[in-house]
């Protein structure tokens, strides 16, 4: 009857002692398993339609961390998971992320409507998020745990009218991915822009994600005869419709947004792609604080190549964080959003980074063209504080 006692004493204690651990792991504020370890969730599109950009991202993140492994004592851990390019698995890896592996921090996502199927996820767990480069404004509007790296379209769509209306463009043609959020609001910025301008919008076509055939579309475009097509999408699509636009014989100069910047882009297009312009967040020939110079320096050595816009947002959306956590400590991520809200100054990558009230960074775009199959710096506009 005691050997009885003795065990069902035993088994009550095993289950308070699991209950307890079970509480211990909950919440935003706890430390984790290891309490020499702060994780730090990536979700990027590691494979499907957008893999090409969330992989230069991913390069920019693992670079940063190897250069800045530690803080405050602990090591950082990064906790990388695949959004596959899918708005719905976006926002189940962002709950993983938090549920399951605790982490205090989120990077990414590259794509808007990635980072936006994320937003309520972050922003009801109160976890903030460090978006890479997802331009959209709709990603951090009323969301306090959202912030992002990189411009946002309102400026990108506007740089790009007003260069093309300086360029003497008093017709456009816009054709967008429609089944692209990224796509469809920078269109509408820079139309408001060009028209605001004087100039005439002539013509919106749309495509879906996907599509390879746009001779219907390209036809009736060439009949109206534009100055300019403005086309943001995907790289690969956005290719592929500037390569059948040359074949059918349009002339016009495209232009588009920072998606181009990827090696895809050249690839798929060839010559075609040749004198396009494009906005974009960084280039070698601006890039001149101490720590873009690290960062060249770092990436040359590890990845035998020359950096992208991708790998240093990927590499500032870490440095905000790390920044952060300096600043607000590793175990509240409370604190930590606070702490992002609060950054002043901070030199990165892409220039002096600091917030408005919708966790959008001040900062300038680069223009850029593609010339001898590699892209090239034609300009930087600032932004207005």
């Amino acid at each position: 009857m005691r050997v009885k006692k003795f065990f069902a004493a035993m088994l009550v204690s095993a289950v308070a002692l699991t209950l307890l651990a079970g509480c211990g792991g909950s919440g935003a504020k706890s430390g984790g398993a290891d309490a020499k370890t702060v994780k730090v969730g990536v979700f990027l599109p590691l494979t499907g339609d957008n893999a090409a950009g969330g992989e230069l991202e991913l390069r920019g993140i693992k670079l940063a961390n190897k250069l800045y492994p530690e803080i405050n004592g602990k090591k950082i851990e990064l906790v990388v998971a695949d959004n596959k390019s899918d708005k719905a698995e976006a926002a189940n890896v962002a709950a993983r992320l938090i549920e399951k592996d605790k982490v205090k921090v989120i990077l990414g996502s590259y794509g808007s409507s990635l980072a936006m199927a994320a937003g309520n996820i972050v922003k009801e767990a109160k976890v903030p998020a460090i978006g890479t480069s997802c331009t959209n404004p709709q990603v951090t509007l009323n969301n306090d745990y959202y912030f992002r790296a990189c411009f946002i379209d309102p400026f990108q769509g506007t740089v790009m009218a007003n260069y093309a209306f300086k360029k003497g463009a008093k017709k456009v043609a816009i054709v967008q991915e429609v089944s692209n959020d990224y796509a469809v609001g920078l269109a509408k910025f820079f139309k408001d822009a060009f028209e605001k301008l004087g100039g005439q919008v002539i013509e919106v076509a749309n495509y879906q994600t996907g599509d390879k055939d746009f001779t219907a579309i390209l036809t009736n475009i060439k009949a109206k005869n534009p100055d300019i097509i403005f086309a943001p999408g995907n790289f690969t699509e956005s290719a592929l419709l500037i390569k059948q636009a040359r074949q059918l014989g349009i002339k016009a100069q495209f232009m588009g947004g920072d998606t181009w910047e990827t090696q895809e882009f050249i690839d798929v297009g060839g010559k075609d792609v040749e004198g396009i312009a494009f906005s974009s967040a960084f280039d070698r020939e601006r890039a001149t604080t101490a720590e873009a110079k690290k960062f060249m320096e770092a990436y040359k050595k590890e990845y035998k190549g020359e950096p992208s816009a991708f790998n240093a947002l990927g590499y500032d959306a870490y440095m905000i964080a790390y920044d952060a956590m300096k600043r607000g400590g590793t175990d509240d991520s409370t604190k930590i959003r606070d702490a992002i809200a609060a950054t002043k100054g901070l030199e990165l990558v892409t220039g002096k980074t600091e917030f408005d009230k919708n966790g959008d960074p001040l900062k300038g775009a680069v223009i850029k063209t593609v010339k001898d199959g590699k892209f090239k710096y034609i300009d930087f506009v600032d932004v207005k504080h």
